[in-house]
């Protein structure tokens, strides 16, 4: 294991600067993470690593360097710099999600990682906050890289969407009941952006419109929660 050189720690700090690429500091994450991304380099201050690295190089390096990088405050001494892998864009044959306009990274982590949970084959990201951001994949446990996740644009998804004739529901308070009703067919559930709900150009594609009834005053609930509990709610015959 070589000491990497103080050109290497320059370009890493340029390319994390630019956004390019992801940076994962987190030993559980990086280990779940290694069969599905593209692993360029890594950087430990711990020896024998406590995960197969396979032929991805490894440098050994000092705390500081790791905690520059890093994007927590307390970094596990190892951080691996990678690319995540272009997903082929197809037509689910299960349930599936469509994120509309998400920007808050803790809710959509948190929805990544319940749509793996209920067995949704893919996620839409639809002019969302990057999947290659830290906190969204922090939140996301590591489940971002377990998913099939395209991130569009409007246009690209309703022009995909009109074509392959995607059976949409979106998340609207005044929706029906999700807990009275029942789906023999693959579904996609569409949640809104955390203020402005569904667009208006996505809610025009969704053939229904379903809701997590409540009492008292409150009228929504966080998109990350209600979300998870409409994805149960459909999945849970799969889950028993």
């Amino acid at each position: 294991m070589e000491r990497a050189s103080r050109d290497l720690i320059l370009n890493l700090k340029k390319q994390k600067r630019e956004k390019s690429l992801l940076f994962l500091d987190n030993v559980k994450i990086i280990k779940d993470a290694l069969s599905n991304i593209k692993a360029i380099l890594i950087l430990t201050t711990i020896e024998p690593l406590p995960f197969d690295t396979g032929d991805v190089k490894v440098y050994k390096t000092d705390a500081k360097t790791i905690e520059m990088l890093a994007d927590t405050v307390t970094p596990q001494g190892v951080l691996c710099v990678a690319e995540l892998k272009q997903q082929e864009l197809t037509v689910p044959k299960d349930n599936f999600l469509v994120l509309d306009n998400l920007q808050d990274p803790g809710n959509m982590g948190t929805l990544i990682r319940t749509s793996v949970a209920c067995g949704f084959s893919a996620v839409f990201a639809i002019n969302c906050v990057r999947i290659t951001n830290s906190k969204l994949i922090r939140s996301s446990v590591g489940a971002v890289f377990n998913q099939k996740i395209y991130e569009m644009s409007k246009e690209e998804f309703i022009k995909f969407a009109s074509l392959n004739n995607l059976p949409l529901a979106k998340c609207d308070m005044n929706g029906e009941n999700i807990f009275t009703k029942k789906f023999d067919k693959p579904i996609g559930i569409v949640i809104g952006n955390e203020g402005q709900g569904v667009s208006e150009e996505i809610s025009k594609l969704c053939k229904i419109s379903l809701s997590i009834p409540m009492k008292g005053d409150i009228e929504s609930l966080n998109a990350g929660v209600s979300g998870s509990i409409i994805m149960y709610q459909i999945a849970k015959e799969n889950l028993i």
